[in-house]
């Protein structure tokens, strides 16, 4: 808090497409969709247009015992658009709510079908799936939960692949290793393991850490042969990050879990969405007696506003995707990504896959790594603040995650002034 204190307050009062102005008139491009949630730019007029319409006829009905037309149709929409056993859909405001659904519902499950040994929750390494404690638990997150471990659930983890992405040239290694290492932990745990939790294609918050074609293929088969739950995280992937809607929907996979958050509304208001199956559905259904049901919500749960914006955001969402203009997008961000890390020296790492990019800086000598005070990281995306340029990093690594609907032109901008940022921070250090 000290550092963040000594930083100047920076003040946005507006927005138009991918740009946003501060109080005092400055101009810059957001290069992280505020927080990866920006889809389709600020100040749609679309998205403008439905949310004005939803206040004119209501803002705010309890989703508990109740519905409306928004969230009736938003949920029908989406399980339109997922995998074919994903037939229902549960609201609350965030990723890390989508996910703690889905963990209380996978436990539930079991204990529902007289399996309550099955209480064990497998991660990947690096995971990072929210910040409520069940999130967490289901994380491998050291850097952001480290602390807070003595009070978490018990889970497994195990190691990713290595695997590098530009332009659409993939390299990966280790790819049986993990997978060796995934079936070992099940294989052990098989009467105790509830659920494998992953971020598929991408670890956003672990740096953009990517896997190649085909591993959530074989990650899926394992679970199946070890009766499993698996958990998909699309929080940041889903809703055409990547280029497809879902990876799950892209790659063909029936997951019992589908977390939605983040771009599903575009960034205007909180939603998120727990999608699972007809299966998962009917354990659940009984006598009040039963106690079967599932006792959980949220005070806007499937808000009106935020449904009727993100069943919006996804029309506009699928018409960049069936129209060929985001694959464009894409191509021609790789490009530039390429071009722009070429020649530039201190870069340990460059991966990009869809509309995200991560470079990750090393010393000139590349023996020893910064120290932990050097805040390269910080120091580059002040340097690119001060080029109209907004971008957060995760320690000494540079994150580019730009709105969808970014022009070329932009794209330009973008890679040109963080390429200055760099090289001015690089050269203060004198390495």
């Amino acid at each position: 808090m000290k550092e963040y204190c000594s930083i100047p307050s920076l003040h946005i009062e507006r927005g138009e497409g991918c740009w946003l102005w501060d109080t005092v008139g400055n101009r810059y491009l957001d290069g992280n969709a505020s927080i990866w949630t920006n889809a389709l730019g600020h100040n749609d007029p679309d998205l403008n247009r439905v949310l004005i319409d939803q206040v004119g006829k209501v803002s705010h009905t309890t989703y508990l015992g109740l519905s409306h037309p928004a969230g009736a149709e938003l949920g029908r929409r989406l399980v339109e658009l997922s995998p074919g056993n994903l037939t229902r859909a549960l609201f609350s405001d965030n990723g890390s709510n989508a996910i703690e659904i889905a963990l209380k519902l996978s436990f539930q499950y079991w204990q529902l079908v007289e399996k309550p040994e099955k209480r064990l929750v497998v991660g990947m390494e690096g995971g990072y799936h929210g910040d409520t404690f069940g999130a967490m638990s289901a994380g491998n997150s050291e850097s952001f939960h480290g602390r807070f471990r003595a009070w978490q659930f018990e889970s497994r983890s195990f190691p990713r692949p290595n695997c590098s992405e530009i332009n659409g040239r993939i390299t990966a290694q280790e790819v049986d290793r993990s997978l060796e290492a995934l079936e070992s932990i099940l294989s052990q745990e098989s009467k105790r393991a509830a659920a494998v939790v992953i971020e598929p294609s991408i670890q956003g918050p672990a740096g953009m850490m990517l896997q190649p074609p085909g591993f959530l293929e074989e990650l899926a088969r394992l679970c199946r042969r070890f009766d499993v739950h698996l958990i998909l995280d699309e929080v940041f992937v889903g809703c055409g990050r990547t280029g497809d809607l879902f990876v799950c929907q892209a790659e063909s996979i029936e997951p019992d879990f589908l977390c939605l958050a983040k771009g599903l509304s575009a960034g205007y208001l909180p939603i998120a969405a727990t999608l699972t199956s007809e299966t998962i559905y009917e354990a659940f259904l009984g006598d009040f007696d039963s106690g079967k049901g599932f006792y959980h919500g949220h005070t806007f749960t499937g808000n009106p506003l935020a449904a009727r914006v993100a069943l919006e955001s996804l029309e506009k969402i699928q018409g960049l995707i069936e129209s060929g203009r985001l694959k464009r997008t894409i191509h021609y961000f790789g490009n530039a990504f390429e071009r722009a890390i070429s020649g530039l020296k201190n870069v340990s790492g460059a991966r990009q896959r869809g509309l995200s990019a991560v470079i990750d800086l090393i010393p000139g000598n590349g023996v020893k790594p910064w120290k932990v005070n050097d805040r390269v990281g910080l120091e580059v995306c002040l340097a690119a603040r001060e080029r109209g340029l907004l971008l957060r990093p995760l320690m000494d690594s540079i994150l580019v995650v730009p709105p969808l609907v970014i022009e070329n032109e932009e794209i330009d901008f973008l890679f040109a002034n963080l390429k200055e940022a760099i090289n001015t921070v690089m050269k203060k250090k004198s390495i």
